[in-house]
Order: structure tokens, then C-alpha cells, then sequence
């Protein structure tokens, strides 16, 4: 299989590339609408054909890519079923699977950083990988203090499906604030500060004691995603 790894610098974003073979078909998952050009040239370079862009939550610290590459690639914009933006041309169920020239990826709804996030689930007749988008995060978990978060289906998404997955699952999120690339669902078992070794009460008490403040982007990401990154007045993506 073919898997590239993108960063954003600026909003500490990962975006994933997967193709089972340069020349093949194609999806990506949390593209950022600057980092564009990058995901482009290499779908040229190993002559892909994208056929997925997917979000799994409408974030609020950058704009998302998926309206553009739609417009570039002409391919389709998914996220999960009670998304509110209005541009996608597909919503996703929970356990619906996404087939892609051999690429199977497993819906599952995780609610908790907001009230319509997805994960995905590579391969799920025997779990490789998992994109959890901000739910669960490397040593952490998304924020749950706004668009609908809310810690205690934070836990539940986290503990009762997402650690239901083995062990061996490679955790692929998507920020990271530290430096790490990847974990494993056991290794966030074992050693998530957050998680591991707390109750349920113990984790809600963690989270609504954050005190973060809002994401910069916040105000003109949200609306932006709701439009698949493109707003029609380039004075309110400047603000």
C-alpha cells in the first residue's frame, strides 16, 4: 500500500494519503487548504487518481482543502452524517464502509471533540490503522468545550470503541503538538495520561479543568468548513 504523511506547521495538522499502488486510486483524509499544492504534486507525481477527500470533523483551526481538491481532482467530498456543511457530496454512517481500489476503510462515529466526529478504520476485517481525526489523540484527546463536545462521550467513543480495536491498531491522529507521527490503540491503553488507568469521572474532571483558550482560526475556520474551505469573500478567510 502506498501511505504518505503530511504536516501543517502552522496548525500542527496531519493529513493522510492512501492508495494501494502509484498509478491507482486514491483518498485523503484532513486535507489543509494551504498545504494544497503539496497534496497535488504528488498525486501527479505517482499518477493517482483521487477519488476520496474526507473529513472527520469540521475543524476549527484551519480551513479545510476538500472543496479545492474536489475542484481540482473532481473527486468526492465526504464526511459523517450529521455534519452541517452544506457542500459535501456524501455522508457517511456509522460502520459504513468506503471501498477504494482495495483500500477499506470502516466508518465509526466517535463523538466527543464535537457531536459529529468520525474515525476510519483501515482495513476492518483485520484492523491495521486507525484515523481518528481530534477524538483521540498521541498521549492526549481533543478538547471537548465546544461544537458540541462533550467529555463524557469523549470516554465513551475512546474507551468502548475506539480501544475495542487491537492493540496492534496504528493510531494515526490527526494533530499532534509534540513531535510523535503515530501510536498504537495498546500503547494509548496503557499509557495515555488521560485515559489510562482513570474512570470515567476521573477523565470529565481532566477535560473541564483544560481552561484552553479558543483556536486562533477558530471564527473563520468553522464557517469557512462548512463551505469545504471556500468562503465566497476572500476578505472573510482574511479576517
Amino acid at each position: 500500500m502506498l501511505f504518505r504523511q503530511f504536516f501543517d506547521g502552522q496548525s500542527s495538522t496531519y493529513t493522510y494519503l492512501l492508495a494501494s499502488r502509484a498509478g491507482g486510486e486514491a483518498v485523503i483524509i484532513d486535507p489543509v487548504k494551504e498545504q494544497l499544492e503539496h497534496y497535488l504534486k504528488v498525486i501527479e507525481q505517482l499518477d493517482l487518481r483521487l477519488v476520496h477527500a474526507i473529513d472527520t470533523h469540521t475543524h476549527a483551526d484551519h480551513i479545510t482543502a476538500l472543496g479545492d481538491l474536489r475542484d481540482a481532482t473532481h473527486c468526492t467530498t465526504i464526511m459523517g452524517e450529521l455534519s452541517q456543511a452544506h457542500c459535501l457530496s456524501q455522508h457517511v454512517r456509522e460502520d459504513e464502509i468506503l471501498c477504494v481500489d482495495g483500500i477499506e476503510l470502516r466508518a465509526l462515529y466517535t463523538p466527543g471533540h464535537t457531536d459529529e466526529s468520525f474515525s476510519f478504520v483501515l482495513n476492518p476485517a483485520a484492523p491495521q490503522a486507525v484515523f481518528t481525526g481530534d477524538v483521540l489523540l498521541i498521549r492526549g484527546s481533543g478538547r471537548t468545550d465546544f461544537q458540541g463536545g462533550d467529555p463524557h462521550r469523549s470516554w465513551d467513543s475512546i474507551v468502548n470503541k475506539l480501544f475495542k480495536l487491537p492493540d496492534a491498531t496504528t493510531l494515526y491522529p490527526a494533530h499532534d503538538y509534540k513531535g510523535w507521527s503515530a501510536s498504537s490503540i495498546g500503547e494509548e491503553r496503557h499509557f495515555n495520561p488521560r485515559l489510562a488507568g482513570k474512570t470515567e469521572s476521573e477523565y470529565v474532571e481532566i477535560m473541564r479543568g483544560l481552561n484552553l483558550p479558543n483556536p486562533k482560526m477558530m471564527d473563520v475556520a468553522i464557517p469557512a468548513n462548512l463551505a469545504c474551505g471556500q468562503l465566497t469573500s476572500p476578505a472573510r478567510l482574511q479576517g
